[in-house]
């Protein structure tokens, strides 16, 4: 779900705090896509006895949870700043990718435990031609609901959304595993209908490992991409009247990035001419998109 310096810098005219549309009608679609999948799922898998649509309908039940926690961690982030928050709700975005990780992980779990007393147990599986059309039909939703929440994330510097579209991807290759399970099954291997459904728990873990340690990296403020700090340098070093770059500084506060950088002026210059000198560094580094607020210090030499 990282976003590449070239991505972030697209649109140098993008406004940060003016994207609520397009991520309010994401969030929207992924909890009525979820939704819609869920009912479907967990219907067949009630007629089939299928392992490994049940799981899919489980993963479908924490994708609505966890699609919750978007719309509502999105909303948060785009609120203004306020007094006690004087830099804004950011951070709310990698709390709801957070969620999305930890759900991963509870239903990955849950997924191996079912799969595993099915294949020690045994059971009855009916995979009908209904069975067999529903991870096709997953494959469908879930592909088309990925393609546009790549888009939109990408296009609203969204950690939340665009961890949905990572999340929507890993359930095309859930359904893929159902449906081979599934079409296992109809061709007389039962055992392949639970070993689908471990190939797809371990599938979700994964997923939601590499989703938590991205937004973990938001929340502890961690250092952009190199290409991006080097960006950063050469905006500075462009300004008319700055001679080096001593300090750069910059970690995420949220899914933003904020910038601290020492730049050298000639010290004859008025103080008046150096403070103006600042200022059109930081009018340069916070029109780079993913910069929220850069802070400038003047160095004469």
């Amino acid at each position: 779900m990282s976003f590449s310096a070239a991505e972030k810098a697209e649109k140098p005219g993008w406004g940060k705090k003016t994207r609520g549309g397009a991520a309010f009608a994401a969030t929207v679609v992924n909890i009525l896509g979820n939704a819609f999948l869920f009912a479907l799922k967990i219907w067949v898998a009630l007629l089939s006895g299928s392992i490994a649509l049940l799981s899919e309908a489980f993963n479908s039940l924490t994708d609505i949870v966890s699609s919750i926690a978007v719309f509502i961690c999105v909303g948060i982030s785009d609120k203004e700043a306020d007094e006690g928050h004087p830099f804004g709700h950011s951070r709310a975005e990698p709390v709801a990718g957070i969620v999305i990780a930890v759900f991963a992980g509870i239903l990955g779990f849950e997924v191996i435990r079912a799969s595993l007393h099915r294949l020690l147990s045994g059971g009855e599986v009916t995979a009908s031609t209904l069975a067999l059309s529903v991870p096709v039909i997953t494959f469908f939703v879930k592909g088309g609901m990925s393609f546009y929440f790549r888009r939109v994330g990408r296009a609203v510097m969204s950690p939340a959304i665009t961890a949905s579209s990572v999340d929507s991807l890993s359930d095309v290759f859930v359904a893929i595993a159902a449906l081979i399970g599934i079409a296992g099954v109809r061709a007389g291997y039962p055992f392949m209908d639970p070993i689908a459904g471990l190939i797809i728990s371990l599938w979700i873990i994964y997923t939601g490992y590499r989703i938590g340690i991205e937004n973990i990296d938001y929340l502890m403020g961690s250092s952009p991409p190199q290409a991006l700090v080097d960006e950063i340098k050469r905006a500075a070093i462009n300004i008319k009247g700055v001679r080096n770059i001593n300090t750069v500084r910059a970690h995420y506060v949220g899914h933003f990035i904020h910038v601290e950088i020492h730049v050298e002026v000639p010290k004859e210059l008025p103080t008046l001419n150096s403070h103006e000198i600042g200022k059109r560094v930081e009018r340069a580094l916070e029109d780079i998109r993913a910069i929220e607020k850069a802070f400038v210090h003047i160095d004469p030499v």
